[in-house]
């Protein structure tokens, strides 16, 4: 989440007379996160929260995102629940940007989660997953590989910038990566983001998951991987298998994974890992930097592709250890 569009209250309160919302009490932007503009409203009928899209989220993609909102919190998969305008729709326009309102979720996400922590993310992703089985609408994953080679396009050229011999090391990533990568796995619709800010605890229970912009069809192991790259290393880049094994063994708890999918781990992850360090070098470089908006550093990702690449066992992440 992030603050790219600034709106005034005249503008917003004319947007809410769409929405059965009561009167705006007040509202501040949110400044976490890269993708969409974000801010917090207080009405006389409670909390929410409005996203304003913007850079890589397509209009054309609303439907899916919001309506897997829908169905999963039908399920019961607590996450955030979109808001019918009085014409029935889900999408409006704010500031010349397509632009929704969601309902808001109580909890707080984790700076340092504990294995206990992980293991409940993975109980939650497999759940997910189980939940989302027979939506029916689909999407495809604009980050695959395919998309990881446009966005190293567009920042090779100045990629040793951030630092030397980059832009090498990146080329053999993708000579390793493109030609053996998993295909043949079970697949679903996955919420290719599961990061800790997209994850409300309260106390040792996940209160919500938020943040399904980048919800897709793809492999579901891939979404393990995601989040062994965003839960299991400490702030100095290493991993920590104790996690690790806890959020394998927590999804396994709920969906068993398959002999393949445990094999293509350490491939799905060192991808994960690459995925992650071309959209922030990309937004490194091409995005200015404000109070309101969070730059993060690509090398903290680069620093996980560089672990992923020794690994030589599915073990080495935590696999049967818990």
């Amino acid at each position: 989440m992030a603050v790219y569009t600034d709106i005034s209250e005249g503008e917003l309160g004319a947007f809410l007379r769409d929405y059965p919302v009561g009167d705006l009490l007040s509202y501040k932007g949110i400044a976490e996160g890269t993708e969409n503009s974000n801010y917090l409203l207080h009405t006389s009928e409670g909390a929410f929260i409005l996203t304003l899209y913007e850079r890589r989220v397509e209009k054309a993609d609303l439907p899916f995102f919001l309506g897997l909102m829908e169905h999963l919190a039908i399920k019961g998969v607590s996450c955030p629940l979109p808001v019918h305008r009085s014409d029935g729709t889900l999408i409006g326009e704010l500031a010349g940007r397509p632009a929704a309102l969601i309902t808001f979720l109580e909890g707080m996400w984790l700076r340092r989660p504990a294995p206990h922590h992980c293991r409940e993310v993975g109980k939650a992703l497999a759940g997910l997953h189980q939940a989302a089985a027979d939506f029916s609408m689909t999407r495809e994953n604009a980050l695959s590989p395919d998309g990881w080679k446009r966005l190293w396009n567009a920042t090779k050229p100045r990629a040793d910038e951030v630092e030397p011999g980059l832009a090498r090391e990146i080329e053999g990533e993708f000579d390793d990566l493109l030609g053996n990568w998993p295909e043949d796995l079970p697949s679903g619709v996955i919420h290719a983001d599961l990061f800790p800010d997209n994850v409300f605890f309260l106390g040792n229970e996940v209160s919500g998951l938020i943040d399904f912009y980048f919800a897709c069809n793809d492999l579901l192991a891939y979404d393990i991987a995601t989040c062994l790259n965003a839960w299991c290393f400490e702030k100095d880049t290493s991993y920590n298998i104790t996690k690790g094994a806890a959020l394998i063994a927590g999804y396994q708890e709920v969906r068993p994974l398959e002999p393949a999918e445990v094999q293509a781990l350490p491939q799905l992850a060192r991808g994960a890992a690459l995925r992650f360090m071309l959209t922030r070098l990309y937004d490194w470089l091409s995005t200015a930097g404000g109070p309101l908006v969070e730059k993060r550093d690509p090398m903290d990702y680069l620093r996980r592709v560089r672990f992923h690449r020794q690994v030589k066992s599915p073990s080495e992440y935590g696999v049967g250890l818990a």
